[in-house]
């Protein structure tokens, strides 16, 4: 009898996962089966306000496989609108509810990649018909239903994080009256925030109204459908609202089965993917990693890190060894024209993780200043001190200047200091940089600024 391997969750992780099973493990070896509580699977999340926006018309293209290929091609049986409710460690079963009822389905292996959630304040009128989380692709669909068949004329973003800039430019495009509402004083908490000003006077040019250093209180409703949402300071009327104040990992399922969670809430995991049970492994948003520089568990919520990780569980469950080595939290985005993108620590957590640290900003031009084309960019480096190592970085411009931070991201994770990347062998031609890239730039000027704080102490 071949061994059977359950995922529950068939999305980036858990489809990664168990297509790298079926890689090195035939069907009369193993046998798998997927359990997804949703209508999709192994489709792009991040394409999600591109498809609520119209840049993205057809829902297909954000569906990379669909069960039926997989069980034609890699005889993987995943099932859609399969919800697991329970793990049964000791049975070694999970508990099932579909369309028809309950049951238990029996495992030899087991892997967990139910995700994350999009935080919802525990406030009132937050169930309220007409207030969406957008984390899946059912959750997107439902976002364009509702502007295509209820016409709503205003919206408020709760929350201007990644996410919720990129719906409330979504919902510019379908035509709607936008605010955001955020707590922090800026957007994008994620940059620092010298870093934010550009992203801010870019959300106001097409028209987003910003409410900076308000917290959301209330939503007011009507017949069961949210009709207002209520700030410390005022009252904005909408039709439709975005909440857009992040994740967290979804991982009840396995707190409730007794798999370990950690600090960040997410499931604890060894670098194999494997959990505190035997035979039970975890990938993705649902679980907690750690981060490369500051050593400390996180939770970060991206589709790399997630096809990665189930990659890493598939390869193992296969016979096969491979290891996931942490995240640095690189992420880019494009609002309104502003590329946004970061890698590493920002200052507070660079504080927060007990570094001593130094920061260099430039502004500078995405390509050579006499070309059409050339447009700005801020470069913002953070290094520690005495060693000069590069710490983290973050990139603000227009066109062709967000992939930077891939340059950077390389350089981090080999802990280069910035006296070695000043000297790296980066690409030119007017079409593409000044003959000194932002980057180079930036490194030597970090460089130069170590070299004289070291020399101020001798």
């Amino acid at each position: 009898m071949s061994e059977r391997l359950v995922v529950v969750g068939g999305d980036a992780a858990g489809m990664s996962a168990a297509s790298q099973a079926r890689r090195r493990r035939g069907a009369d070896d193993l046998a798998i089966t997927v359990f997804e509580r949703g209508n999709y699977t192994s489709y792009s999340a991040c394409g999600i306000p591109y498809f609520v926006g119209g840049v993205v018309e057809e829902l297909d293209s954000l569906i990379a496989r669909s069960p039926e290929t997989f069980r034609r091609k890699l005889s993987i049986d995943a099932r859609l609108g399969h919800d697991v409710t329970e793990i049964d460690v000791d049975r070694r079963a999970v508990r099932v509810r579909d369309h028809t009822g309950e049951h238990w389905e029996g495992f030899d292996q087991l892997v967990i990649a139910t995700g994350a959630v999009p935080v919802r304040p525990a406030i009132d009128g937050v169930d309220a018909a007409g207030i969406y989380g957008v984390q899946t692709l059912d959750d997107g669909l439902a976002v364009r239903d509702a502007l295509d068949d209820g016409r709503p004329r205003t919206a408020v973003v709760v929350g201007a994080g990644y996410i919720g800039l990129e719906m409330a430019e979504a919902l510019v495009q379908r035509g709607l009256q936008v605010s955001v509402v955020e707590r922090s004083p800026q957007p994008m908490s994620t940059l620092d925030p010298d870093m934010g000003a550009p992203l801010a006077e870019a959300l106001q040019s097409i028209g987003i109204t910003l409410y900076l250093g308000e917290s959301v209180v209330g939503f007011e409703t009507r017949g069961g459908h949210v009709r207002a949402v209520r700030t410390e300071a005022r009252t904005l009327p909408a039709d439709l609202v975005v909440l857009g104040l992040g994740t967290r990992p979804n991982a009840a399922l396995a707190q409730d089965a007794g798999i370990p969670t950690g600090v960040t809430g997410g499931i604890v995991t060894d670098r194999r993917m494997r959990t505190g049970v035997d035979g039970i492994w975890a990938a993705g948003d649902c679980v907690e990693t750690v981060h490369r520089v500051s050593g400390r568990a996180v939770h970060i919520a991206l589709g790399t890190h997630a096809n990665k990780q189930g990659r890493v569980a598939g390869i193992n469950i296969g016979g096969g060894y491979a290891t996931f080595p942490g995240v640095l939290g690189t992420a880019v985005t494009k609002i309104c024209g502003i590329e946004v993108a970061r890698t590493g620590l920002g200052e507070r957590e660079a504080e927060q993780a007990g570094f001593a640290y130094q920061v260099t900003v430039v502004d500078s031009t995405t390509r050579a200043g006499y070309y059409p084309g050339a447009a700005p960019i801020k470069t913002k480096l953070i290094a520690e001190q005495r060693s000069g190592r590069l710490l983290g970085a973050q990139i603000v411009g227009e066109e062709n200047a967000a992939k930077r931070i891939d340059a950077l991201a390389v350089a981090l994770w080999n802990q280069m200091t910035v006296e070695e990347m000043s000297g790296l062998d980066l690409s030119y031609a007017p079409p593409f940089s000044p003959v000194w890239d932002p980057v180079l730039i930036a490194a030597r000027k970090a460089a130069e600024s170590i070299e004289a704080t070291a020399a101020g102490r001798q």
